[in-house]
Formats: structure tokens, sequence, C-alpha cells
């Protein structure tokens, strides 16, 4: 058993393991000792200062300071304190390792879970006013980023997925485009008439100018030097057209993706041909949009049934 005092010493020990051995980021690192301290802090304020005499019961009291806050302290929201518990059971797992403690007490302590968020969906008129603002007009950087913008929200693909396109993925005569999502499974999803004609305005009038002398490979969408276009730039080419289309609420890729499927829903679409579409594994991570869609008929059948409301 360690001397008085210990916990503060492994602590020390377990922070330079996440630097030397796990290779941690400075910034994650200074994150550790910052909810570290606050918990030997904690354990000394109980008489605790040797790792073996740590109960489940502290752990747990612990989480439950967090959540109050103190004088000293505000009180932490839900993703905080999961981050928390997260970095307190990491020290005592390493406690269990270095055979400092016989058991690991917060194998039964589970971070709080934050509250499901329900994805954003933009209006079909903002949707409509970004695709617009795509790039500056006339160039060759304005169809690629409106071609871009089109097989985000009219095919539901992922950053990655767009970016990551070749030439051979898109057939144009079929109006279908072939994405390949995680762990390399691929799906097959329809073009509208708005994303194939863009994609094939983008192909043949301006993926030529932004081709390299030394040949570009089979990338669709290229940046202005030739290569194949990062998911940062992506996400610069969204960003820039929704600040041109003067919308006010953070776009992110997958708001556009949170629409596609919104918008499906809202259309009448069966929630498994849009588990389909997305590449879902399971029905179960589909349905979170399914609850958008409950709210805004909720929302609606207030404001027109003559007896929603008393």
């Amino acid at each position: 058993m360690t001397d008085g005092g210990a916990v503060e010493r492994v602590v020390a020990e377990y922070l330079s393991h996440l630097a030397v051995e796990r290779g941690l980021a400075e910034n994650t690192l200074a994150s550790y000792r910052r909810d570290l301290r606050r918990y030997t802090e904690f354990l000394q304020g109980a008489g605790v200062a040797d790792p073996a005499s740590i109960t489940e019961e502290h752990v747990t009291a612990f989480a439950a300071a967090l959540r109050a806050g103190d004088e000293d302290h505000q009180g932490l929201g839900t993703s905080s304190v999961a981050r928390t518990v997260v970095a307190v059971r990491g020290f005592h797992r390493f406690c269990l390792r270095e055979q400092l403690v016989t058991n690991d007490v917060t194998a039964a302590v589970r971070p709080p879970r934050p509250a499901s968020r329900l994805p954003k969906a933009l209006p079909l008129e903002d949707v409509e006013a970004l695709l617009t603002a795509a790039g500056e007009p006339g160039t060759a950087l304005a169809l690629r980023d409106r071609a871009l913008l089109e097989i985000l929200y009219g095919t539901g693909a992922r950053i990655s997925e767009a970016v990551g396109l070749d030439v051979d993925d898109i057939d144009l005569e079929q109006s279908s485009v072939l994405l390949t999502g995680k762990g390399s499974k691929q799906r097959i999803v329809p073009l509208g008439s708005f994303a194939r004609d863009a994609i094939e305005a983008y192909l043949t009038k301006a993926r030529p100018h932004l081709t390299s002398a030394a040949g570009s490979g089979p990338a669709v969408f290229l940046n202005a030097r030739g290569g194949r276009l990062s998911r940062q730039s992506a996400w610069t080419v969204l960003t820039k057209a929704a600040r041109r289309a003067g919308l006010t609420v953070d776009v992110s890729p997958h708001t556009l993706r949170h629409s596609f499927a919104t918008h499906l829903l809202d259309g009448g679409a069966d929630v498994r041909v849009v588990q389909e579409l997305l590449g879902h594994a399971s029905v179960t991570t589909t349905q979170i949009y399914t609850l958008v869609t409950i709210d805004k008929l909720r929302e609606t059948y207030a404001a027109s049934h003559p007896r929603a409301l008393k």
C-alpha cells in the first residue's frame, strides 16, 4: 500500500504515462490534468490520500459534486461531467495495472449520457439559397462548389464520401452514384436531376480546367492545384456559401445530410428506405430523424387543428 499523499504522485505518474507512452496532445493532457486535479482536491476533502483507500462511493460522490458545484467551482453540465469521469476511470485503470490497488472501483461507474440532441435540418428555402450561393458565378470553382453541395444534399453523402468520389463512381446515364462509407461499405444512391445536372456541368466544363499537367488521378472533386479536394477545403466551400446566402445558423456538411433525411421523411419516404440511402447499419440510427418529423407534425397539428388546444 502506498503512503500518505500518494494520490497526487500517482496522478503525476499517470499523466507522464499519457504524455510519453500514449502520446496524447498537449491540449488533451491539459484537460486530464485539470480534471484529475479537481478529483485529488475532492479526495483530500474526504480525507483520502491513498489510491487503495478510494471506494466506488467516493467516485460517485465526486461525480455528484461536479454536477452540484461549490463555492469554488460552478456546477458542470452533463458532457463536462462525463469527460471528467472518463479521466478518473483512466486513472484507476492505471492504478490497477501498476498493482497499486487490487480492484478497479470505477468499473461499475458509467459517465452520464448527454441528452440526445435532435439533428438540425435546414428549411428547404435555406438549402436552395445555400446551393445558389455556391462559388463565384462563371468560374470553374463555382461549378465545382455547386456540384459538391448538390451531391451532399441530393444524396445525403458524408463529407468523406463526397470528397472520396472517383469519376467512375458516377453514372450519369443511370443517374446514380456509388458511395463508399464507413468500413468500406458501398451503396448506390440515385442522383436527382439537380444534382445530376450540376455534376455533369462540373465534369464537362470545369474539371478539365482544374486537372494538373501531371494528371490528377480519378478524383471527382479537385482543388485549384489539381489534387483531390480535402475534407477541410470542402467544409470551407460550405461555410462560404452559407455566409453568401446570409444564413445565420451554423451549417456543417452533416447539416445537409440531416436535411436530406428529414426532407425525405417529411415527403413521405419510408424510414427503411432512408436508412439504405444514408448507409446506416441499423434502422435505429435513422429513427432519430423521425423524431424531428414528429415534432414538426405536432407543431402543425397544434397550430391548425380546431381542437388541438383548449
